[in-house]
Parts: C-alpha cells; structure tokens; sequence
C-alpha cells in the first residue's frame, strides 16, 4: 500500500501535507517559523492529536535552531518561551502537551553541555517522535486488528489515519491492518461536520489503499445500527483520562450511545501519548471552540442567515462505561480502565526510564 507522509523534518523547515488541500490538491507547505507551524496547527493544515504533537516537537526544534542565546540561563528562557506559545495553539490534544513535555526533558538534560549541542538534540528527539509515533501506530493496529471478525462493517467517525498521525494511523490503522490480514472489510464514513474530516480525509486514505467503504451523513449512523449493518464502531482519540473517559470529536458521544442501544462494540483506538495522568476524569478536559464559521459556512460561502449565531465545540467526552476497550501500542485495555491505564502507563515509563518514550 502507498505510504502518507503528513508530516516530516526538513533543513528549511517542518514539512507537512496540507490537509485543507485534500481531496482534492495533494499540496506540500514548508513552515519555517514558529508563527507558521503555529498557524497550521490552528487553521487544520495538520490535525489529528499525535500529528499535532509530532508538530510542536519540531515547531520547538526549528524556533530553537532558529534563537542564538548566549548562555544556558537565556537559553532556558528562550526555550520556555517558545514552549508557551506552541502551547497555546490547541488546548484539547493531550499529544501537544506530551510532546512538549518530552522536548522539556531532553532541553534540561543537555543544555548545560553548550547551545549548539542542545539545538541539535531537539531536532533528533522531534525526529524521534516522529519515528516512534509511526512504531506505536503499526503495533496497535496489530493488537487492534485481533477484534476485527474475519467480516465486518465498521463505521469510523472524523479521520484517524496516516493523516492524523505520524503515518500508518490509529482506528485506521486498525482497519487498515485488518484489511492487509486478508478480513473481508467495509467502512462506513461518518462525513464529520463541520469541516468534514470523514468525507474529505478518512475517504481519500480508504481509496488510496483500496478498502471498501460508503460515505454517510452523520445523522444517518443510527439507522444503519437499526438495519443491522454495523459490527462496530472504531474511533480515535485526542484526550483520554484516567478513568478511560475519552475526549474526540465531536459526535463520537452520540456515536457511543448509539452504539450501546443497538448492542454494537464500541472501540478507542489511540497511542499512550494520548492519554493525560494528570487528568481523572472526562470533567476535566478542556474542550476546544472553533469559529462559529466552520458550521454556518461551507468551502467559504455562507449557508446560515446573517446574523445567525452557531456553537462549535471541536470534541465530546465519551464515558468510560460506553467504551468497550482501548488499543493502545503495549496492547488492548479493557476495564476497569482507572486501573487498567494508570499499570499501563506505569509500565511504559519503567521499560523506558521515565523517558516519555513509547
């Protein structure tokens, strides 16, 4: 299968497949500043939460490259700096704030050795995460494609593939790794409004790689449930608490409810970077608004009446008691999910030394 590369490191900048593009234009954008990997972030050039993590790591590495500090104490401030403002792009992504925990950890642990020596470890630790995103990403679809009956109708909800990702993908990796098995699969795509993620970005991956799937506006998931024609639901995730109470775009809620009233299993699949040991429950994670213009505007032509006001919360919070597992890369986790991710993550960060790493 043809491989995507969403995003990668390059001397002039941070490379990444603009994704505002797609279908239609597969167009490549060189972000060579900060403000500019910053404002793709914001604008939805590169999404998905472990793209946008893999970003800030090289949006931190190329500002950094790009400061000449004069001591490690103006180093530290210029990096913290930086740190703040990539911290601001999102707010709901765990991966973002991951990613810039990681990039802190390997920044305290070589400054002191000389500037120039600090700038190049940023740059291989970003490339790192990039290297290693892919890595988990194949290792959960393998553990995740274990639940895919050898036929299946799946229906996935926004876009979590390569796109999303470093490469490969998650819930798409999933089906994509399902399908590579030989199973005999078909997908339903939720179009995802606003901005159509489903339609315009998990089609395209789908084509691209051959696997059958029907394109369905996102009221239409429940009558399919009721006609008998879906198996599963499989989504990604951008922000999962402790207690397995996870955050992803929105309508996933609605999708997991649905799920549940028609005896449907209903699966995360995501990387341990996705999930946040700081936050116990769904009650806490800070959910993104967007411009009210993504719902009342279509391509740039307004539909709504002027003067019409529209809400546009970016994600929901699915509960942990609708989610019947989490993929992850060290394996499937199933409830109760306070315990179940609280030894996962304890057991990542043994085998790598408290490290960050996968």
């Amino acid at each position: 299968m043809e491989e995507i590369r969403p995003i990668f490191w390059d001397e002039e900048g941070v490379v990444i497949l603009d994704q505002r593009a797609l279908p239609h234009e597969e167009r490549y954008l060189t972000l060579k500043n900060i403000n500019e990997v910053i404002s793709a972030i914001k604008n939805l050039s590169i999404r998905g939460a472990p793209a946008i993590g893999i970003a800030a790591a090289m949006g931190i590495a190329l500002a950094f490259k790009q400061v000449h500090p004069r001591s490690a104490a103006e180093a530290k401030t210029a990096f913290e700096e930086i740190c703040l403002l990539i911290g601001k792009s999102r707010p709901t992504a765990r991966n973002l704030f991951w990613a810039i925990e990681r990039m802190r950890a390997k920044f305290l642990a070589v400054i002191e050795k000389g500037i120039e020596e600090g700038k190049q470890a940023l740059i291989a630790e970003a490339k790192s995460i990039l290297e290693e995103d892919i890595r988990a990403n194949r290792a959960l679809s393998r553990h995740g494609q274990s639940l895919i009956p050898p036929k299946c109708t799946i229906l996935t909800h926004c876009n979590a593939g390569a796109l999303a990702t470093g490469g490969y993908g998650t819930a798409l990796g999933v089906i994509r790794a399902a399908w590579e098995e030989g199973k005999e699969i078909r997908v339903f795509v939720d179009e995802t409004r606003p901005v159509f993620q489903g339609m315009r970005l998990t089609a395209w991956e789908l084509k691209k790689w051959g696997i059958p799937f029907t394109i369905i506006t996102d009221s239409m998931a429940g009558y399919f449930m009721a006609q008998g024609k879906v198996d599963l639901v499989l989504c990604g995730a951008d922000r999962i608490a402790l207690n397995g109470d996870t955050a992803n775009k929105i309508g996933t809620y609605g999708l997991a409810v649905l799920a549940q009233a028609h005896g449907i299993p209903f699966y995360i699949a995501a990387p341990t970077s996705t999930m946040d040991p700081a936050i116990e429950d769904g009650a806490k994670i800070v959910i993104e608004e967007r411009p009210e213009e993504e719902v009342t505007s279509i391509s740039g032509k307004r539909w709504a009446p002027e003067g019409a006001q529209a809400a546009n919360p970016a994600f929901d919070v699915t509960p942990f008691r609708l989610i019947g597992a989490i993929i992850t890369e060290r394996g499937i986790i199933h409830p109760p999910y306070l315990e179940t991710i609280g030894k996962t993550l304890m057991e990542r960060d043994m085998c790598h030394g408290k490290t960050f790493a996968l």
